[in-house]
């Protein structure tokens, strides 16, 4: 049985030879659903390129120790 917001986001299943019975129709559905489920648990999204330039300056700035004294005036 599927609910109102089923129907907003299902694609359409047309049945381009032959008769299919609302039966086959349902395997078919269940099959299909299925294997997407999978396929998305199964899923890995690939790591984001970095840019050469990104990549290159990503150790350069650090923060300033405060708790470390430096200079003359380290007192």
């Amino acid at each position: 049985m599927s609910l109102p917001d089923d129907t907003a986001t299902a694609a359409p299943l047309q049945v381009r030879r032959g008769d299919a019975s609302p039966e086959e129709l349902a395997a078919v559905v269940a099959v299909v659903s299925e294997a997407l489920v999978r396929e998305e648990q199964t899923a890995v999204a690939d790591d984001p390129a970095v840019s050469a330039w990104r990549a290159s300056g990503r150790g350069i700035h650090r923060g300033i120790r405060r708790d470390v004294p430096w200079g003359r005036w380290a007192g």
